[in-house]
């Protein structure tokens, strides 16, 4: 559990003027899938409660204040009419902020950060809140889309938790801000060298929609799904599934990646550490399911999703600070027979590195998301297996001046078939995946994901 301290409203610094963002087709669908998200960055630092109050607490509001004039939108919220039939904005006006809270925990701090199955509730105390949403005047419903939260454990560590609405910025997006706020917090403020590194692109008028795809996906997603612009439960009756994070070693990415590029193939095939670490993955939660006696038939279908940055992929291009979402998805489909079978990793690993490669490379594919939504309304929920975050997003990074996180956890993958991927902490090519599941699939995951590289 944790005990709050305090709780501080922190405005961007200086004197911001009014921004008001519309959502473009990339935004879209995080209106209604996978919309919150939730990140907890743990740090080694042996400091007393005293310290905590009177040196850490104050850096971090003044730092955070300075990092959000480079990024306002996080400060401000997404705005939608009651009625939900005119597209939701996302705007800053003078006086909004960021609630961030100050809390303590006298929980088992070198138990959160191990590798080793820990019970997922144990973490929702040092997650944020978003503040609920506001009816202004009966015609407008006002949502932040940013909540901080940071616990000390005294003598041990803390904890920086974020929750964001994922409408306000993909990965790459977060991960600037993170950065910057940490690079912000280290160096005391060189706002000249800082504001050349983090300043974010907003111009939306570059963002091609040819085919009207935005309003489209708006319309034809209200009728499969509720436009949920507030946060859901985030602490719901006691969820049955431990939490376990698994190492890919580099070398034994790169013998994957050996093993797939040693199959002649008539097409070429993306081989990538991102490409192996999530077929091999998708295979082995595949077969965990059938060791703990979940049998599907050889012709059942089985499902992988995941998202790649497209930015530099539209005409013309997006800079790489472009605020917001831009991503395509990628979907890949197989048989269970196939998957479970002797080549399931082989045939994994291309049918998703064929896809990306596509995908990525295709901007009619891109901007025309009609395959998107139909792909979408055909998937069993049961079956997809998706994917939060991807290695080159190095969250290790954000240093506030404590050294890199002891540890990173996606609280977000608690809530279905979700996994997370990112660049490993110690080694320059690991890569790091978070589960999350019920404690006998993931005893089982971790037999067969062990087992497997050692055979392989």
């Amino acid at each position: 559990m944790a005990t709050v301290i305090s709780r501080v409203q922190v405005a961007p610094a200086g004197n911001a003027t009014e921004m008001s963002l519309p959502l473009t087709l990339f935004d879209m669908p995080w209106l209604f899938l996978y919309r919150i998200m939730r990140r907890l960055l743990f740090y080694r630092l042996p400091i007393s409660r005293d310290t905590f109050i009177e040196t850490i607490c104050p850096k971090l509001v003044s730092s955070l204040s300075l990092t959000l004039t480079y990024f306002l939108p996080l400060a401000g919220n997404l705005v939608s009419p009651s009625d939900s039939c005119t597209k939701p904005e996302l705007r800053y006006m003078p006086g909004d902020s960021v609630s961030i809270t100050f809390a303590e925990s006298g929980d088992d701090f070198n138990s959160l950060i191990g590798n080793h199955p820990r019970d997922v509730n144990d973490f929702y105390p040092f997650v944020p809140r978003l503040t609920e949403e506001k009816h202004i005047g009966g015609a407008q419903i006002v949502v932040p889309v940013l909540a901080v939260q940071v616990t000390l454990f005294p003598g041990f560590g803390l904890c920086i938790g974020t929750t964001h609405h994922h409408v306000a910025g993909d990965g790459n997006t977060m991960m600037s801000f993170a950065r910057a706020w940490a690079m912000i917090s280290k160096l005391g403020g060189d706002l000249e060298f800082i504001a050349e590194r983090s300043a974010q692109f907003y111009d939306r008028s570059i963002v091609n929609d040819p085919y009207g795809v935005r309003d489209l996906m708006f319309e034809e997603m209200k009728k499969v799904a509720k436009v949920e612009l507030s946060e859901a439960e985030i602490s719901p009756p006691r969820i049955n599934k431990v939490r376990a994070t698994y190492i890919m070693r580099w070398r034994d990415i790169e013998k994957l990646k050996n093993l797939v590029a040693a199959r002649q193939r008539a097409r070429e095939v993306h081989i990538s550490a991102f490409t192996v670490t999530c077929a091999y993955v998708w295979t082995s939660l595949v077969k965990a399911r059938v060791a703990i006696g979940e049998q599907s038939e050889d012709n059942k279908m089985e499902y992988f999703s995941c998202v790649a940055d497209c930015r530099s992929r539209l005409n013309p291009p997006l800079p790489a600070s472009y605020f917001g979402n831009c991503l395509v998805r990628c979907f890949v489909k197989s048989k269970h027979g196939i998957l479970v079978g002797s080549e399931g990793f082989l045939t994994a690993a291309e049918l998703i590195g064929e896809t990306i490669q596509e995908r990525v490379t295709d901007q009619e594919w891109i901007l025309n998301r009609e395959v998107w939504l139909s792909e979408l309304k055909i998937s069993d929920p049961q079956r997809v297996v998706a994917v939060a975050g991807y290695p080159r997003l190095d969250i290790y990074a954000a240093d506030f001046g404590w050294g890199k996180p002891e540890k990173v956890e996606f609280v977000t993958i608690d809530g279905g078939n979700l996994m997370s991927i990112c660049k490993g902490r110690d080694s320059e090519g690991d890569v790091e995946i978070g589960l999350a599941m019920p404690r006998t699939k993931m005893d089982a995951f971790s037999t067969i994901f062990a087992d497997g590289l050692r055979n392989f």
